[in-house]
C-alpha cells in the first residue's frame, strides 16, 4: 500500500475528503437518511450548537445517574486483559524474543516504512522529489540489521514523535495543506515502554515496539535500561494521574530533561511519597508540588530516574477516575477547542488520541487508531455493512449512551447524549460539515475538539455521517457469551 492509502486506515482524515467513487458506490447501496434540516446557531455559526451546549455541566444535567459507575475496577481490568489478549494491535513486549532475528526486524520495518508511490510536497510547498525519497529509504538501513540483535528496552523520556520513517521532514499530500503530515504516525510519553528494534543509518533514530504502536522515534527521546528497571517503572503506586487535558512539571535550569515537561491525560507517574519535607528537588523546597520519579537519558543514553516536582495546582488525581457519566463528559470538555493534531502533531491530538487519551484517565486501554478501534473484538460492538439501511442506523443512534464510540471511515466521536431530537457528539475533526438553509452543503473548518450534532453531519453534498456509520464501541460491562 502507499502511504496514503495506509494513513487513511491509521487515524482520523476529514470526512469530506474521501474519494467522491466511494461516496456515490455507498449512496446506492444504502436507504439514505434525509440531511435533518436544523438550522446554525447565529453565535456559535455551527449547525444545532448553542452556546449553553458548549459546557460539560449542560450534558451532565441531562443525565438521569451521572455518578453511575459504567465498569469498575475489576471490570476495567478485566476489559484490558480481554484487549491484551484478542487484539492484535495491541502488542506484548514481554513475549519478544531476547534475539531478534533478521527477518522479524526486516518485517517490522517494512510493513511500515513503504516508499510512497503518489506525489508528495515538504512544508516550502517544494516537490519530494526522488533523491529526497531515496534518502529516507536509504536512512532505515535494512542492509545493516544484524543476524541477530540483542533486545534492548528502554523508557520514553519525553513526548516524542512516532514517524514513518527516520526522518523529522514534514510531507503533505498538496501543496496548500500543511496540517496532515503523512510522516506522522503517533507520539509517545514519558514513561512508555519501548522494546528497541533497530536504529537509523544516521544513528539519530530508532525503530521501536510500544504497546499499541510500532515506529521510528528520535534516539534522544528514549533512555536504555535492563527489562526489570524497565518495567519495573511505576509498576507500584502511589501515583500520580493527570487528569487535565496537559500538565506541566516545574521548571529546573538544575536538571532540563524534567523541566516543564508535558505529560498528557492518563499519564501516570510513580509519586515519591517519601520524600523528605526539608529536602530540596532540583533547587526547590516541595511542599508547594507533588515529588514524582520520571526518567532521564544519561550521557551514554542508558535510563536513570530522578525525582522532579509536578505541581499541586495541576490536574491530577492520586489514581484512575471512576468510570461514570460525569467524568466522561467532564475530561472530554477538558480538550474542547484544542486544535486538531494528525497523529499527535502540534503536541495535541487527532481523534483517535482524543478518545484513547480519554478512556486511558480511567485506567481503559484502547487501541491507538480509529482503523482497529471500530473492529476491536475486545469491545462490546456494533457492525454495519453497506446493506444495512438508514432505518437500523437511526435505531441504533437513538439507543447511543454517554461514552459510546462512533465510527465512520477515518473518524471516530464520543456519545454526549441526546437533546430536542438530536443526538450529540464531542470528537476532534479536522472539518466538518452540513447542509445550509439552501440545501447545499456547507463545509466548516472546525479543525479542532468540538461539540456537533451527528445526524445534520455530512460526509459529501448527499451522505450523511449516519449512512456512514461502520461500527459502534462500547465500554461497558460485557453481554453473556
Amino acid at each position: 500500500m502507499t502511504v496514503l492509502s495506509r494513513v487513511r486506515a491509521r487515524c482520523c482524515i476529514p470526512p469530506f475528503r474521501l474519494a467522491a467513487g466511494l461516496m456515490l458506490g455507498l449512496a446506492a447501496s444504502l436507504a439514505l437518511a434525509a440531511p435533518a434540516v436544523v438550522p446554525t446557531d447565529p453565535v456559535t455559526g455551527v449547525v444545532g450548537v448553542s452556546p449553553r451546549q458548549l459546557t460539560p455541566d449542560y450534558w451532565v444535567a441531562r443525565q438521569s445517574e451521572p455518578d453511575r459507575v459504567i465498569l469498575d475496577r475489576a471490570g476495567i481490568a478485566a476489559q484490558n486483559a480481554r484487549m491484551r489478549a484478542q487484539d492484535k494491535a495491541i502488542h506484548d513486549l514481554h513475549a519478544l524474543p531476547a534475539s531478534l532475528q533478521a527477518g522479524f526486524v526486516r518485517g517490522e520495518i517494512d510493513q511500515l516504512s513503504v516508499r510512497p508511490q503518489r506525489p508528495l510536497y515538504d512544508g516550502h510547498g517544494q516537490p519530494i522529489d526522488a533523491a529526497r525519497l531515496d534518502a529516507f529509504v536509504a536512512n532505515l538501513a535494512l542492509d545493516r540489521i544484524p543476524a541477530q540483535r540483542t533486545l534492548q528496552y528502554g523508557l520514553v523520556t519525553r513526548r516524542a514523535a512516532l514517524r514513518t520513517f527516520p526522518t523529522d521532514t514534514r510531507v503533505f499530500s498538496s501543496q496548500d495543506d500543511t496540517d496532515i503530515d503523512r510522516f506522522q504516525e503517533s507520539a509517545l510519553f514519558p514513561g512508555d515502554a519501548v522494546a528497541v528494534l533497530h536504529e537509523s543509518a544516521d544513528g539519530q533514530w530508532l525503530f521501536v515496539a510500544s504497546e499499541r504502536y510500532k515506529a521510528w522515534i528520535e534516539k534522544t527521546a528514549v533512555a536504555t535500561g535492563p527489562a526489570e528497571q524497565v518495567f519495573g517503572y511505576g509498576a507500584r503506586g502511589p501515583y500520580r494521574v493527570i487528569t487535565g487535558a496537559t500538565a506541566f512539571t516545574t521548571y529546573t535550569p538544575e536538571q532540563p530533561q524534567v523541566s516543564r515537561l508535558q505529560l498528557d491525560m492518563g499519564v501516570r507517574v510513580p509519586l515519591l511519597a517519601d520524600w523528605p519535607a526539608q529536602q530540596a528537588v532540583n533547587g526547590q523546597q516541595p511542599y508547594t508540588a507533588w515529588v514524582v520519579q520520571l526518567p532521564i537519558r544519561k550521557p551514554d543514553g542508558g535510563l536513570d530516574l530522578v525525582p522532579a516536582l509536578l505541581p499541586r495546582t495541576a490536574d491530577t488525581a492520586s489514581d484512575y477516575l471512576p468510570l461514570t457519566p460525569r467524568n466522561l463528559i467532564t475530561q472530554a470538555f477538558k480538550f474542547l477547542g484544542e486544535r486538531y493534531g494528525w497523529g499527535h502533531s502540534y503536541d495535541t491530538r487527532d481523534c483517535s488520541g482524543f478518545v484513547s487519551e480519554i478512556y486511558r484517565s480511567f485506567g481503559v486501554l484502547m487501541p491507538r487508531n480509529t482503523s482497529a478501534q471500530a473492529v476491536s473484538p475486545a469491545l462490546d460492538r456494533i457492525a454495519f455493512d453497506q446493506g444495512d439501511g438508514a432505518a437500523k442506523r437511526l435505531a441504533a443512534v437513538r439507543e447511543l449512551q454517554v461514552g459510546d464510540l462512533v465510527y465512520i471511515p477515518g473518524h471516530v466521536m464520543v456519545t454526549l447524549g441526546h437533546d430536542q431530537g438530536l443526538t450529540y457528539m464531542i470528537h476532534d475533526t479536522a472539518g466538518g460539515g452540513w447542509a445550509g438553509p439552501d440545501g447545499k452543503r456547507v463545509s466548516a473548518h472546525l479543525n479542532g475538539v468540538s461539540v456537533t450534532p451527528l445526524e445534520p453531519m455530512l460526509a459529501s453534498d448527499t451522505v450523511t455521517y449516519v449512512d456512514r456509520i461502520t461500527n459502534i464501541q462500547r465500554i461497558r460491562p460485557r453481554k453473556p457469551e
